[in-house]
């Protein structure tokens, strides 16, 4: 008998993959807006109630979120915009649900709510300090959950790919795309992520539920990697022969009119002394990826 899920962003580019690698164990009762036949708006707290009341989930794995960082710079400051009412005031929400029903909330977050200015891997014990409107209403966020009297975890995850392509591109298939196609624009040799593989992620969510762990986690790969020797990488196991221009984030800093972290790399060695299962590193991760 399959355990009944709460689940918002379920149909994005994480979500679909943890839905359909785990539909045997998962029944999902869906909070998303586009949904044609139980539309859930998570930003009108009655819709929000009423979706908690009519479901039988013991969790809520919050994925949903605006997640376009220049978009969300166009915001800033602005608590009626979408990117605070998506991020900040759909977690109140859901938290709100959450303690209401006594619903343990499974968060995820992005390693956006760190400066970028530390060189190593950031920890779960590093301050937070966002230095954007997106990271700035995620890191919000997080302090909602914090603070709230209720079972959480949070997860917090950097540039994710995953082993098939999905309509919204990540950032490997990105890479594939501009290979194929010879348009793929300059990689920065100075900027620095911790890309995380989905399909080991959608993992890390069943276990939280399984072992029923409340708390703070980083769950990306716990690797850094510059921006080129990630397409490096994905040129060599696709067998791409395109060239790979190196580009400069400080060249490209002086074009931008908003901030950008140079490392947003996350050590994962909390979370991977818990687990009960290993993560793959990224060569083998990206051993898996298709192009189509």
């Amino acid at each position: 008998m399959r355990n009944s899920l709460l689940a918002t962003g379920i149909n994005g580019l994480v979500g679909s993959k943890f839905k359909n690698d785990f539909s045997d164990s998962y029944q999902f009762d869906s909070l998303d807006i586009s949904d044609p036949q139980n539309r859930v708006d998570i930003t009108d707290i009655n819709q929000v109630m009423a979706a908690f009341e009519a479901s039988k989930a013991r969790y809520v794995l919050h994925l949903a979120a605006y997640t376009d960082v220049t978009g969300a710079w166009n915001q800033r400051g602005d608590k009626n915009g979408l990117a605070y009412k998506v991020n900040v005031t759909g977690t109140q929400n859901i938290v709100s649900a959450c303690r209401e029903h006594n619903v343990h909330l499974i968060h995820i977050s992005t390693a956006y709510v760190f400066d970028g200015t530390k060189e190593t891997l950031y920890t779960e014990n590093d301050t937070v300090h966002p230095i954007e409107w997106y990271g700035e209403t995620k890191a919000l966020a997080e302090e909602v959950v914090t603070n709230s009297a209720i079972d959480w975890t949070i997860l917090r995850i950097d540039q994710p790919f995953r082993s098939d392509s999905f309509p919204r591109q990540d950032i490997a298939h990105r890479i594939i795309s501009g290979l194929e196609t010879a348009t793929l624009y300059p990689q920065f040799t100075n900027h620095f992520f911790g890309p995380t593989f989905i399909d080991d992620f959608a993992k890390v969510i069943d276990w939280v539920i399984r072992t029923k762990t409340t708390g703070l986690f980083n769950a990306s790969s716990g690797e850094k990697w510059s921006d080129f020797a990630f397409a490096q990488a994905v040129a060599k196991q696709i067998g791409s022969t395109t060239s790979i221009k190196p580009g400069n984030l400080d060249e490209y800093l002086k074009t931008l009119d908003r901030p950008y972290q140079k490392n947003t790399a996350m050590d994962t060695s909390k979370l991977q002394s818990k687990l009960d299962f290993s993560l793959r590193d990224i060569a083998s991760a990206l051993s898996e990826v298709t192009s189509n």
